[in-house]
């Protein structure tokens, strides 16, 4: 009998598993047209929301912006089994899944194991810094290597995007001003960033292409842990940086709330959370990426970005 039992609470969880949609939001374009959707599955393809609902935005910020009625209208085009929104993944290009936030912040210094790679403290407060929008490219697009630097190097970042603006917002309510999470290569030129412009990051962080980012924003409530994801960069097939979120000095909620003190976030934003220990410029001796290099950048559960050095 006890085993009986246990089979069918094995059968129901399966069923639960199947029934639903892990909600994973791109941009993407079709037929010279932008528009939001959601992956059947990392790299699958693509419902399209729009011609589900006229109403839902073409542009994922507006998207955001929309609040819970827009999530709610893009679970029932998801839950509806209608064939017709389908569309291949082969006749679409995924865009970055933001491309027009009001802002994009930066958290340096965030991993307790980065922190060591450099023989630095702890910091004991968020270090923040930011790049420009448009920075921001998609997985798939050309990075170009700018002539103004000769110490490119890369860094894979665990991202937070955020669903519901706010001002001072306290860390037991951080995370319902969270929609989900992706992934970036936060690019840097390592002699503007360190050496030159008076040890001021913007420009060494901010030249075009220094942020690719995607391929998908995955919904917070879908991912097991955001504080326990492997995440990994490669160059060339090679592994250069391998951690786990779990190390990240911190996290959400903290990140959130000290933001929140200072500036005051908007639906569609972004925080990319930090880098893990591997960077080339603590190598020994530094390694810097070069045209022709493929660097791809990877967090479990939601997803990897490749761009090629060109």
């Amino acid at each position: 009998m006890r085993f009986n039992v246990l089979l069918d609470v094995r059968r129901i969880a399966c069923h639960l598993h199947r029934s639903f949609q892990t909600m994973r939001f791109v941009q993407f374009e079709e037929g010279g047209r932008r528009r939001v959707g959601v992956e059947k599955e990392d790299g699958g393809d693509v419902v399209d929301l729009s011609a589900f609902d006229k109403n839902i935005p073409t542009d994922m910020r507006s998207f955001l912006e929309g609040g819970q009625p827009m999530i709610q209208a893009a679970k029932s085009a998801v839950e509806s089994g209608n064939s017709s929104l389908i569309l291949k993944r082969d006749s679409v290009k995924l865009l970055a899944p933001v491309t027009n936030p009001d802002k994009v912040l930066c958290v340096g210094m965030n991993y307790v194991d980065h922190c060591a790679e450099q023989n630095q403290p702890v910091p004991k407060e968020p270090v923040l810094f930011s790049k420009f929008p448009s920075t921001i490219i998609a997985s798939g697009d050309d990075l170009q290597y700018p002539e103004e630097t000769q110490e490119l190097d890369w860094e894979v970042e665990m991202v937070i995007v955020i669903g519901k603006g706010g001002k001072k917002i306290s860390e037991n309510e951080a995370m319902s001003h969270v929609f989900g999470y992706t992934v970036a290569h936060d690019v840097s030129a390592r002699d503007w960033q360190m050496r030159r412009n008076g040890g001021q990051y913007l420009v060494g962080k901010s030249m075009d292409c220094f942020c690719p980012l995607g391929p998908a924003i995955v919904m917070k409530e879908d991912l097991s842990d955001p504080h326990n994801l492997g995440l990994r960069c490669r160059v060339n097939g090679v592994t250069k940086q391998d951690s786990n979120t779990k190390n990240l000095v911190f996290k959400t909620e903290s990140i959130i709330a000290f933001v929140s003190r200072l500036f005051t976030l908007k639906a569609g934003d972004i925080i990319l959370t930090g880098t893990p220990p591997g960077v080339g410029c603590f190598r020994k001796p530094p390694e810097y990426l070069k045209r022709g290099d493929v660097v791809e950048v990877e967090v479990d559960q939601i997803g990897k970005v490749v761009n090629k050095v060109v």
